[in-house]
């Protein structure tokens, strides 16, 4: 089967063996898989992506054969051995999926294992246990951004929202606009977001953000400051005894950029009391300074992919129109196009999220 292939640090297109499905397995077909910002990292800080030390390591190796790509549609074509499950779904029925195999009590990664191929390429396994079939009418390239949005809704159910929080989500790619859009589906507001790319603040406002902010412009702590002292929540605050000035509503911070630095200038610019959940995946070092955080007493929670029930629930909100994807999608390539829109990637006013549809010549 075709492919797109991280060999030697490139990206190359290639022929590669069709996988066979073992016991709970399924073949599917790759009919769209979108390209993750974890996956342009993971290619640029191979190293410290295998590193045994982070824990993500899975005995990937440099020296073999990657088949990246986690966030897909596929469709059943084999099932592997073994007695047919009750419920089984049919041959040609369209799935989603987390990108996880279980062999030996143990979770192999789909797109980052050099054992088993991800959506980049024209065929790949899953586990039948995870499947959950597409409803129709969604189209391929809009389920696939099942997964990748589910990060989004798991970083805001780990945030633990109350009813008084002002967030505000720094980092407007494809992460931060996840991030958005289930702030919005949950209730949340004001919603302050805030990037440098004008196109992905045009995006942050379709996918629901309320106030916009270019950091090279305004800061995005005191255009937080403002919105939420003007808040509804703000008028139900306490008073400070001290300055008799009324207190401002918990900051609830979003780090979506994933860059070393970015966590520290946020706690310079954040309020007392402020929770910061850590979303964007950085893989260099990042130096803090603790005493800052100390001062101000803030907390910081750091999160991961999502559960079964939150990926699962992520599916049903996309195909009932309460998430939006279709504004983030702005290309389609083959296996041969994948080296070239890692590179296009780079440009966040040309692309958000660029689809690979291994079957397209």
């Amino acid at each position: 089967m075709r492919a797109a292939i991280m060999r030697n640090r490139e990206m190359i297109t290639d022929e590669i063996a069709t996988p066979a499905p073992g016991p709970g397995e399924v073949l599917v077909k790759t009919l769209a898989c979108g390209i993750c910002g974890s996956d342009l990292h993971a290619f640029e800080h191979f190293d410290a992506f295998t590193s045994q030390e982070e824990g993500f390591a899975n005995n990937l190796a440099a020296d073999r054969d990657l088949v990246m790509g986690h966030e897909f549609c596929a469709e059943i074509l084999e099932f592997g051995p073994g007695d047919a499950p009750a419920g089984r779904l049919a041959s040609g029925t369209r799935v989603c999926s987390m990108p996880m195999l279980i062999r030996n009590a143990a979770g192999v990664p789909v797109g980052y294992s050099n054992d088993v191929p991800g959506g980049y390429g024209e065929q790949m396994l899953l586990n039948e246990m995870l499947l959950l079939p597409v409803p129709n009418g969604l189209p391929d390239d809009h389920a696939a951004l099942t997964e990748p949005m589910a990060v989004g809704l798991h970083a805001v159910e780990m945030a633990k929202l109350t009813p008084d929080d002002v967030p505000l989500v720094i980092g407007c790619g494809p992460v931060g606009l996840a991030v958005i859009a289930s702030l919005k589906l949950k209730g949340a507001g004001p919603i302050i977001a805030a990037d440098y790319s004008p196109a992905r603040r045009t995006l942050a406002e379709t996918m629901g953000a309320d106030i916009v902010i270019d950091p090279a412009v305004n800061s995005p702590y005191d255009s937080w400051r403002e919105a939420a002292g003007a808040s509804a929540q703000a008028q139900r605050a306490d008073v400070n005894p001290l300055t008799g000035e009324r207190l401002l509503p918990p900051g609830v911070y979003f780090e979506c950029v994933g860059v070393p630095g970015v966590i520290d200038q946020m706690m310079v610019g954040a309020e007392r009391g402020c929770r910061f959940v850590v979303v964007g995946v950085c893989m260099e070092s990042d130096p803090i300074r603790p005493l800052l955080a100390i001062g101000k007493e803030l907390a910081l929670q750091f999160v991961l992919g999502y559960t079964p029930e939150e990926f699962a629930l992520t599916l049903h909100h996309i195909a009932e129109g309460r998430i939006p994807v279709a504004p983030l999608i702005t290309g389609h390539v083959g296996v041969e196009g994948v080296a070239q829109a890692f590179r296009d990637l780079k440009n966040p006013e040309a692309h958000a999220k660029i689809v690979v549809e291994p079957w397209r010549s």
